[in-house]
């Protein structure tokens, strides 16, 4: 359970951490709501890349706490494990991209693992 415990609490600092991020850059850009309709704008890359996270870190965090409870395994351990590795490099992809609105190989690395090992998780949690 430690480890399905120690993948939730990643997936929050991610949240927490991209939030916080958004403030910060909202703060020196004076931009009190929104963000440009550019794909390349810094703070529409992190709102983005906060708002994907939002989206799929919670559920994940579910299916890893469902896991956890029915005593994982090591390989379902270890799946866990690569679900937050996935949304850590979607997140770096969004970020690190010149724009949204081209390919991004992290981002694609990190789209692709997290519904691989999403499906993974689910499964696992019905066939548990």
């Amino acid at each position: 359970m430690n480890v399905a415990l120690n993948c939730i609490g990643l997936l929050g600092l991610l949240i927490i951490g991209l939030g916080l991020r958004i403030s910060l850059l909202r703060g020196s850009t004076n931009t009190v709501i929104g963000f440009k309709d550019d794909p390349t704008d810094t703070l529409h890359k992190w709102v983005r890349a906060h708002g994907n996270a939002c989206e799929h870190a919670p559920m994940l965090g579910l299916l890893i706490y469902a896991v956890g409870m029915q005593g994982a395994s090591g390989w379902m351990e270890f799946v866990a494990m690569l679900a937050v590795l996935s949304r850590y490099l979607h997140a770096a992809g969004m970020i690190m991209s010149a724009s949204l609105d081209k390919p991004q190989p992290l981002r694609f690395a990190g789209a692709l693992g997290t519904y691989l090992t999403g499906f993974a998780l689910s499964l696992s949690v019905l066939w548990g």
